[in-house]
């Protein structure tokens, strides 16, 4: 029972709180912008403007996120039936698989992938009398050692999405250290009668290959949790996020990517009715409540940065962002600085563009007109 309101806790704990001063994002500052602009221009070619329109998760609405026009999206939150998966380790908490593609074929993709839960026997009785098997199940939880950050996206999750994949290179593979001291930081958080012992590995990895006559670059990050003793064997995957482009096409893209990743807003109310959900469904005493009045009080004074915690460190070191005030709801936030310009309407619809004679409010395949500059937030 300790393990799954310690589980709960930290999933919507990293997942809600918003930005902390010890996130490890680069910053550009104002006085450098237009020097960053053009010397990022100099390497990686910019599409002259991007309009973006904000989406909001169809399944529960969960959260929005901003996607380039024309661009498709699938998925979304997703629950598992504990009937089908032969128990419910599963179905306690929401799982999100959702993706945003350019085209029907994927060309270009960004893939968010469900966190799951698996079972290493080598920590059970049963398991170290050879009595479970693996690539078995216990309850609900696949069978599998515990596999490192590494292992886990190149033999794990790169040949289940890619089985026709050929001339699989990998051309770089990184660990994350500030990504682990994030998820350490937030266990150390968590009051508890027992020392948590848990540990966690972080890492990055970009590949190229060739599939339906194409050759693509793709870049996947996720962090393996293992629960230590006090899990009893289980370990899972958690923020496995994948981005794939045409390798000619993929450092332009990348900063699509990025502006894409930094948009997620989550749902408060969505987050809370999660969180209250999981308790009863894991059967969780009632002091916990406290618990849920502390993260919603975070919510409610950081909700325009929920979700900055776990972006993907990769594009947290890769690009620099900027900090904009809003015009509409004077609120602070973060944007790409890889163009000049920045413009948002009253629906969170957001255009970026480096033409100086060009207007959002005057392109007639928008018809709109309530499009207002975002200003760089002044630096103290």
């Amino acid at each position: 029972m300790l393990r799954i309101v310690i589980s709960v806790l930290l999933m919507i704990f990293v997942c809600s709180v918003a930005y902390s001063k010890d996130n490890p994002i680069v910053k550009t500052p104002s006085s450098q912008k237009n020097e960053s602009v053009k010397s990022k221009s100099a390497s990686k070619k910019n599409f002259e403007t991007i309009i973006l329109n904000r989406v909001t998760e169809p399944n529960e609405q969960a959260f929005s996120i901003l996607v380039p026009k024309g661009w498709k999206t699938e998925g979304g939150i997703i629950r598992i039936n504990p009937t089908t998966q032969g128990g419910p380790a599963q179905s306690i908490s929401a799982k999100l698989d959702f993706t945003i593609k350019r085209d029907d074929g994927g060309t270009a993709t960004l893939h968010w992938l469900p966190e799951i839960l698996y079972y290493d026997p080598r920590r059970s009785i049963t398991g170290q009398m050879g009595l479970m098997q693996i690539g078995g199940n216990y309850n609900g939880m696949p069978i599998y050692y515990v596999m490192s950050a590494v292992d886990f996206l190149t033999q794990g999750v790169f040949p289940l999405l890619h089985p026709k994949a050929s001339d699989v290179k990998l051309i770089e593979k990184r660990q994350l250290p500030d990504l682990v001291e994030v998820y350490k930081k937030r266990v150390q958080a968590i009051p508890s009668p027992i020392p948590l012992d848990f540990s966690y590995d972080a890492a990055v990895v970009t590949v190229t290959y060739q599939e339906n006559g194409k050759e693509f670059k793709e870049r996947l990050i996720t962090v393996i949790e293992d629960m230590g003793q006090i899990g009893t064997g289980i370990w899972g995957n958690k923020e496995t996020f994948l981005f794939k482009a045409p390798v000619n096409e993929f450092d332009q893209l990348e900063n699509v990517a990025s502006v894409i990743q930094d948009s997620v807003k989550l749902n408060p109310q969505w987050v809370m009715g999660e969180l209250k959900g999981q308790i009863q469904r894991g059967e969780i005493a009632r002091e916990t409540q406290r618990y849920i009045n502390e993260i919603n009080k975070q919510i409610v004074e950081h909700r325009q940065n929920t979700y900055a915690q776990i972006r993907n460190d990769m594009y947290l070191n890769l690009t620099s962002q900027e900090e904009y005030i809003n015009p509409y709801t004077k609120e602070v936030e973060l944007g790409s600085n890889e163009w000049e310009n920045r413009w948002i309407n009253g629906s969170g619809d957001v255009v970026y563009s480096n033409n100086p004679n060009y207007d959002p409010n005057r392109d007639d395949s928008l018809k709109q007109t309530d499009f207002k500059l975002s200003q760089v937030k002044p630096r103290k």
